[in-house]
Order: structure tokens, then sequence, then C-alpha cells
């Protein structure tokens, strides 16, 4: 089996996130790592965002995310809630923003064109290596996201459709069940 991506602890998250401040890009990198972090999004799917993807009709930030066919690895449409704290984020992100076009990519590099899942995938590899945390990936985030969850007592099927997967086996691979939720879950007897 696969070596999967790191699970980050507080400590992690807030090492990446002082990383990103000291970035030309701060506000850009920091929306692309809470998608990950608080909506669970693959790299292709964060790459492939516009602005319209994430606002309203009024221009601000719409209560739910929805991911055409197109935008998902699994060709699924599916939709994610917006958090307040990701409604924080992406208000954040978008008041840097010139113009608003509504079918701009929601994040370009610094040359003007759209990223690619694959330079979301090297932009999340570097703010990780940045911050020194080893194993970090563009799956960390992803990861995350499936193990605070389930570690807040949400079920398994709940976060099989937050995350998109078509089976609920490859949901249960991103929880991590380490010694501290053991712990936790021993403690509830």
């Amino acid at each position: 089996m696969a070596k999967q991506a790191k699970v980050l602890n507080e400590i992690d998250a807030k090492r990446v996130l002082a990383v990103i401040t000291q970035d030309r890009h701060a506000e850009r990198n920091r929306a692309v790592f809470m998608l990950s972090l608080l909506a669970g999004f693959r790299a292709c799917e964060i790459a492939a965002l516009t602005i319209d993807s994430v606002t309203d009709g009024s221009g601000n930030v719409a209560d739910r995310i929805t991911l055409s066919k197109s935008q998902t690895k699994g060709s699924e449409a599916r939709s994610v809630p917006v958090s307040k704290r990701l409604r924080k984020e992406l208000e954040a992100y978008l008041g840097t923003i010139r113009r608003l076009d509504a079918e701009r990519p929601l994040f370009v590099s610094q040359k003007g064109v759209a990223f690619t899942a694959h330079g979301i995938t090297l932009l999340l590899k570097r703010m990780y290596e940045a911050a020194g945390v080893k194993g970090g990936s563009s799956h960390s985030g992803r990861r995350t996201f499936a193990t605070r969850l389930a570690d807040k007592g949400i079920g398994i099927r709940v976060i099989q459709r937050l995350m998109g997967h078509s089976s609920i086996q490859t949901t249960a691979a991103y929880v991590e069940a380490g010694e501290h939720q053991q712990v936790a879950a021993v403690e509830l007897l």
C-alpha cells in the first residue's frame, strides 16, 4: 500500500500558515491551503474553480461551492457547504482581486494564467516543505478534513458525500485512526 499523505495537527497547520504570511502571494496561497483544509478539495478541484464557483449572483461568497462534473476527479458533480471560517478566508482573498469576472479562474499564477492541478500540487508541496511538515502533500488537507470531521463524530456517509467519493472504503482510508482517537474512543465507555 502506498504511503498516505500526512494528517496535519494544529501545530503543522499553524506552521504552514506562518510560512504563507511570509510569501508575496500570501492571500492567494492561504485561500488555496484553506480550501484543501476546510473543504477537503483536491488539487484539481482547486485549480478548476472560477470566481463564479465560489460567489453568488451578487458577488458575495456563496453558501455552497458547487463543483460541476468537469471540475471533479470522479466526473461526479457535488456541492460543499461553506463554513463560516472558510467564508471569511474566501472573502479576504476575493477582496484582493481587482476584477471579479465570473468566468475568471479563482487562482492565477504570477504569470496571470490559471493554475493547473499540477501547479496547485507543487504549490502545496512547497508550503509544506517550507514549514518543515514532513510527509505533507496536496492530499494532506483532504485527509485532515476527513479525519477532523470523523473526530467530531460526523458519520462516514456524510464525510463520503463531502469528499466526493463513490466508495465508502475510499473515504475510510482517508480517516486516520491514531492513538489519540483510540484513547478518546475508549474514554467514552
